[in-house]
Formats: structure tokens, sequence, C-alpha cells
């Protein structure tokens, strides 16, 4: 709906300003023939394009912008375009400023007359003037001042389309604007935005000196806009950056000594009984004191909303490290300093300028509003705010990034709420997370502190320098980074480097792919990794076995978002990662283990008969040593621990999960005394009940120890009791008596009648100390 009104309106205003243009238009290829074209040419009528003032009016006010507290931003930018005017015009002609040398913005409410006064000390405009840039539609004063001005003046203007004025309709019934130029006289200019407007000599003279102040009568669903904190708040959001001192004139309540008035000190001295005054004697500072009291009295004052200076227009060399840190609090009021910083200029198709923060702390919320649009990251044009809520300008998993972006030649729609062009928002996306993503490879590879190659080169700066700095990341950012890794194809293998695991070597400490690259043995062509719900889970894991024995180095991948992320990683340096629980490792196998295979094929056909549809296969294990079974998945089933995070989603339908349970693989120890046991057994009798409970009880350890959940705890729980029935001497079938039920004894009737005489008893005992007491105060009066 909003394209189309858009659009609708791009017609319209172009329709005014079509005659104009017409000779510059583009030649069509013709259709018709010469003749025919001469025919035309003979007998056609020339026409303009007609507007309808009222209606146009009414797609600008309701329907260009999508929030009304525009109005402030855009009328501030008028008066801030209007300051640039006049500065840039007294570098030739300093005597233009004439008395009026402050160059600044006043802001000004009445609640009772619900008005607001915007004030400003620039160029200000003529008669002339006022019926052409606020009378004709689209008709900008800033976009003529810049083709007139010359060549290469360094101009911060922000006003092109001519329309930014009639925002104010937005919130107001009637707007006056009172204008004085040096070259004419004070003009008022009035409209009700109806399709007229009214132009007249001030009768006050001039009362200006020079500028421009627009006054704002506000309409009824519109008054919370004349209050201090409101207006404060709207200067702060969108024009703290502006180069000129925005004021607001506000009340304060202060503290005032004031004499003691005459009429106060008769009545204080006693003087009602009309006697000659008698001269007294004190003492001098009692006298003093006598006579002054403190009151509370309110004040009006120009306060300054604009302190912010934007820091990002300073060259990195000239900045320290504390200004960076204060401008930080200023724009994400946060009082803790950034982890990290970078300030850049980014050059070429389009150029801007950023400040880009990693604060100290994750905000706990962040990964719940993951989907919602970014409000972290600020995006100025020439200083004024556009907006802070994008979906593309950082990837989604970038998210925490804080800061600034300017631009002085963004392309922008009509309302300057949104750019113009997709494909320009895509190239500062691409060179924004460039910059991000350098500088977290900077953290990542800076080896001591003292290290100034960031500082010198005027980018980065990090409060402490060193490879804890990145750890300090990794802890509250983590998740971040492994959501890069699924998001992010193209910029996955730098973000693969930035990923941070505990391993089997690592000591306790986190450790890169780079780093597990470095360390792996010669024959060794695989980067080994386990998923699992802990650390502790995944070392105590029967298939870390035999991995410790052969001194191969596993990653250990302990959070619940690692499921996703692995699958994600297909190779770093060429080499490709593996799940150790998966079906298609393979390790090296000696001829004694190729023996032990062939073996144990009929023992490999027993337990699939046993296990039936419970397990996809039944195999011979190269990673277990000490443990008789364990559970393996196929290439693309799940794992235990990606089970375990399915079957606790809040909208989990467990009825679905039957088809997407993982394919377990049943693989036992072919070294183990257990399973060369139960072969014999099985040998002599495949049938026996016991052999079959005992494999099903093997069954349900390798689960558990794997990290699956137990399907039917309960048939578990009746195996382990029967054995441990076994290993006491007690027949497993015995039953169990049952207790004899409680004989509750009821009372005999003559009990019954003789505690309700008891009772009666008392009763009557208590009347009649009551009447004995109530007959004692008789007799006493």
């Amino acid at each position: 709906m909003k394209v189309t009104t858009l659009a609708l309106l791009v017609f319209t205003l172009g329709a005014v300003v079509l005659a104009e243009d017409s000779a510059d238009a583009p030649k069509l290829k013709d259709t018709f023939s010469e003749s025919e074209r001469a025919a035309i040419s003979g007998s056609q009528e020339t026409h303009e394009f007609q507007a309808e003032v009222s209606r146009l009016m009414d797609i600008i006010i309701n329907s260009l912008y999508s929030n009304r507290e525009i109005f402030i931003r855009e009328l501030i930018s008028n008066a801030a375009d209007a300051l640039d005017k006049i500065r840039y015009l007294s570098l030739t002609d300093e005597s233009i400023l004439g008395d009026t040398k402050d160059l600044k913005i006043n802001i000004k409410y009445d609640k009772v007359a619900r008005t607001v006064t915007i004030t400003d000390t620039g160029v200000g405009m003529t008669k002339k003037d006022l019926i052409k840039n606020l009378g004709v539609v689209a008709k900008s004063g800033t976009t003529e001042f810049i083709e007139a001005a010359a060549s290469g003046a360094d101009l911060s203007l922000i006003g092109q389309f001519g329309v930014g004025f009639y925002s104010v309709y937005l919130v107001a019934d009637r707007v006056t604007v009172i204008s004085k130029n040096k070259d004419d006289d004070q003009y008022i200019w009035e409209s009700t935005a109806n399709s007229v407007f009214t132009v007249a000599k001030d009768p006050r003279g001039n009362t200006l000196g020079r500028g421009t102040s627009i006054i704002i009568a506000l309409k009824e669903d519109a008054e919370e806009f004349s209050d201090e904190s409101a207006l404060s708040k709207l200067v702060a959001r969108y024009s703290q950056f502006i180069n000129f001192p925005i004021s607001l004139w506000v009340s304060s309540e202060v503290e005032e000594e004031v004499p003691v008035v005459a009429e106060e000190k008769s009545e204080s001295s006693g003087e009602a009984s009309g006697e000659d005054e008698l001269e007294i004697t004190e003492d001098e500072d009692d006298d003093k004191d006598a006579k002054i009291k403190t009151v509370k009295k309110t004040v009006w004052d120009w306060k300054v909303l604009n302190d912010a200076k934007p820091l990002w227009t300073r060259n990195p060399k000239d900045i320290t490290k504390e200004e960076y840190h204060e401008f930080y609090k200023q724009i994400s009021k946060d009082n803790a300093p950034p982890m990290d910083y970078i300030h850049f200029v980014a050059e070429g198709e389009i150029t801007f300028r950023a400040i880009l923060y990693i604060p100290s702390k994750v905000d706990p919320k962040i990964y719940d509003k993951f989907y919602e649009k970014s409000t972290a990251l600020k995006l100025y044009v020439r200083r004024v705010l556009i907006s802070d809520e994008f979906d593309d300008l950082l990837p989604r998993y970038l998210n925490f990034i804080k800061g600034v972006v300017d631009s002085d030649d963004l392309p922008l729609n009509v309302s300057r709420e949104t750019l113009a062009q997709s494909r320009v928002l895509k190239v500062m996306s691409k060179k924004i997370t460039r910059k991000v993503l350098e500088m977290l490879r900077k953290i990542a590879t800076r080896s001591n502190k003292g290290d100034d190659d960031d500082e010198s080169s005027g980018e980065s700066a990090s409060a402490d320098a060193g490879e804890t700095d990145y750890e300090k990341f990794w802890a509250q950012y983590s998740k971040s980074i492994k959501m890069g890794v699924m998001d992010d194809k193209k910029n996955k293998s730098k973000l693969t480097k930035l990923l941070r695991y505990m391993s089997s070597k690592s000591k306790g400490k986190f450790t890169s792919f780079e780093e597990y690259v470095d360390r792996m043995k010669e024959d060794q062509n695989k980067i080994f990794f386990q998923t699992g719900a802990t650390v502790t889970h995944i070392e105590k894991c029967p298939a870390m076995e035999a991995f410790n024995k052969r001194g191969l180095e596993v990653i250990y991948m302990d959070e619940p978002i690692d499921e996703y992320t692995s699958q994600h990683v297909h190779e770093f340096d060429g080499i490709e990662p593996q799940n150790i629980l998966r079906e298609s490792l393979s390790l090296s196998e000696s001829k004694d283990f190729k023996e032990k295979k062939e073996k144990y094929k009929d023992l490999l056909a027993w337990f699939k008969k046993i296990y039936g549809t419970a397990v996809h296969t039944v195999g011979v294990s190269q990673r277990l040593v000490t443990s008789p079974a364990m559970l393996a998945v196929s290439e693309y089933g799940w794992t235990g621990n990606m089970e375990r995070i399915m079957k606790a989603q809040a909208l989990n339908d467990n009825k679905a999960n039957i088809y997407n349970a993982p394919k377990k693989i049943f693989e036992f120890n072919p070294y183990h005394p257990i399973i060369h046991e139960i072969d014999a057994k099985r040998a002599a009798n495949e049938d026996d009940v016991e052999l079959i409970e005992l494999a099903h009880l093997l069954y349900d350890s390798a689960m558990v120890t794997s990290g699956f959940s137990m399907e039917e705890p309960e048939g578990f729980a009746k195996r382990v009791h029967r054995y441990v029935a076994f290993g006491l001497d007690v027949d497993p079938d015995a039953e169990v008596p049952e207790d004899e039920p409680v004989k509750i004894e009821k009372k005999d009737d003559a009990d019954s009648d003789k505690e309700e005489e008891k009772e009666e008893a008392k009763e009557e005992a208590k009347e009649e100390a009551k009447e004995e007491a109530v007959a004692g105060e008789k007799e006493e009066l």
C-alpha cells in the first residue's frame, strides 16, 4: 500500500515540473511512419499535468511518513541547512552575519497554548522565498543553493526533496512561519494545510534580527509534544549530532535568600497594640538573620540538548581511547567501557564513516530478539538520524555490535526513513561486516600486551591486549559466531577460524581449529570432534577410549548449538571434520582386529536378531578399549545429544520424533571378556532366556553411556533389580507379601455417652462462674 502511495506521489510531484524538463527527455523509438507523425504533429494539442493540491498535501501528511514524531527531525534539519547557508556565505562576506553572529537553534514550548516554536539564526527567507519554497510543493531551496554554490564547497546540507517541511502537519492544526532575510523585511507565512496560505509583512518589524521562527499550533491528540521530556528525547534521538547547538527553554526550581517584607516584620514584632515604637538594641548578626528568608523560585533558562559531538568525523589518529569510551557511553547508555572498537572510513561506490563497538557484556535477551530488527546500529546522513532499525545493515549474528554509520551521499527515499536502493545497502553491509570480522581476527591473533599495531593504524584499540581478550569475547559472544557459521556462507571460512573449543589436549583451555591442525599426527587425515551435554560427559564417553589410547586429539563440542554448527563446518584448511560417534569413522585396523571381525560374524547376527528394530545395524567397534559396548549413529542420524535437545523443545511433537529418531548402531568390543562369555553361551544355547536378558541389559547400559535417553526405563529397572536379587541370593521371582490392613477400633455407645456428659458438665461450670461474677459486681455497686 505504501509503495503504491509513494509511486503516486512521485508521479504527482513529477507532473509539477514535467513541462520544464520535457525538452531534455530521452528520444524514444518512433513506431509511427513519417507521414503519420506529420499528421499527428499538425493536429496535436499541448497540456500540462494538473495536480490536485489538497490531495497532494493529504498524501504527504498521511502517507509519506510512518512516524509523526519525525517532524522534529525535519524542522531541525531545515534549520541546520539555513545555518549552514549563512555560514557558507559568511566565508566570503563576514558582514552578512550582522549583529546576529551566534549560529544556533532554539526550541520553546507552551503547554497552555499548546504550541512548539523552533527558531534558528540562519539565512532566513524573503517574501519571495516564502512563497516559492513553502508555497510550491517539492521545491527545495537547499537543492537550488547547492546548485548555485561554487563547485567543491564543503556543504553538509540535508534537504533535497522539498517536502520535509510539510511533515509538521502530522501534528499541527496551523503553522506560522516568521522569517527575516538581510535582503527583505520580516514576513509572516501561515497555513492550515489546506490549498491556500497567506503571506503578510510583520507589523512588529524586525524582531528576529535574522533567521526563521516556526510556531506550531498542535492538534489535540498531539499535545504530548509540548513537553520538555518528549522534546528532549526526540532531539537526542534524531539530532544529537547536528553541528549547531540546539537549546530548549526549560524551567527549574532554585532556592533563593530574599529579605523579609516590611509587613512580615511588623507582624512578627507584635505592634498590634498601637503603642509608640520602642528602640530595641539587638545583636547585629541576629538582626541580619531576622531580615533574610529562603524561598523556592521557578526560573527559566536555555538547556543545550546536543552536547555530543560527531566523533566519527575526526581523524582516528587524533582521538584518544578515553574519547572513544566516552562516545560509546553517550550512544549506548552503557556505563561499562566497550570490549573493543573500530573506527574507519569506507570509500568507493558509497563513502561512509563508522565507529563500531563490542560491548563488554552480552545483552541477556539478545538471542530472544534474534529475528527482530536490530536497534544497536544507528544510520546517519550528514549527522541526522535516518534509522536505527535494520534487517540487513549487519547480519543478524552480529546484532551485538553497537555504533554509528554516517554518509554524506546516501541515496534515500522521499521520507528519508529508508534507503532508496537495496543494492547500496548490500554494499555497505558487506564492508561493515568485513571490518567487524577483521576486528575480531585482530583480537584473536593479538599475541601480547602492548601490541600497538592496531592503535598505530588509528582503527582499533582494546582495553586489554593479549590472548585473554578473545577469551573474554568468546565467553560472551560464542553463540553469535556459531550462528554466523551457519548463516553466513560467504564469510564461513573467516568465522570458522574464530571458533574456539576445549579438547582432549588443550588442558582445560580453549583452542582453535588452526592450533588443532598444527598438533595433528602425521598419519591423521581428519579433525576429530564429539558433541555432548557437558565436557565431563564427553570425556567419559566410551567412544573416547580408542582416541585416548592412540593419542589422537578430540575437540569437545558441549553446547546445544554445536550440534547444528558442526553440520556446517565441512572442511578446515582442506581437512574434513569427523564426529567420532558417526558410523563413517575409520581408524587403522590391525591384522588381529580383522580376524576378530571375521570370528564374531555369528554373534553380530544374533545381536541383530535380539535387538530387532531397536538398532539400525550391529558392528565390531574400533572405538572401544575398556567398555564392552556402545551405541554409534548413522552418518545423518541424530546423536544422543541431538535427540535430547529435540525432545526438550517446547513445541516438540513426540509422534513426529518416531520418524526422526536416531538410527542407532550397536557396537561391541571384540576383546572384552563379557563379549567372549556372551558368545560362548550363545554358541551353547542361543535361546537361553537369561542370556537374552543379559544382552538387553548390555544394550541399555550402552545407551546410557553413549548419551541416549532410555526408551523403556521400566524394563531397564526390572533387569537391574533381577540381577541385584541374584547378587543377594534372593529369588527375583519371589512374591512380595502384602501388609495387613490397619484396623480402626470403633468406640462403644457407652463411651460416647460418658464423653458427652463430661462436656456438658464443663459448660455448666462455666455458666455458673459467669453468674457468680455478675452477682459480685452488683453487690459492689
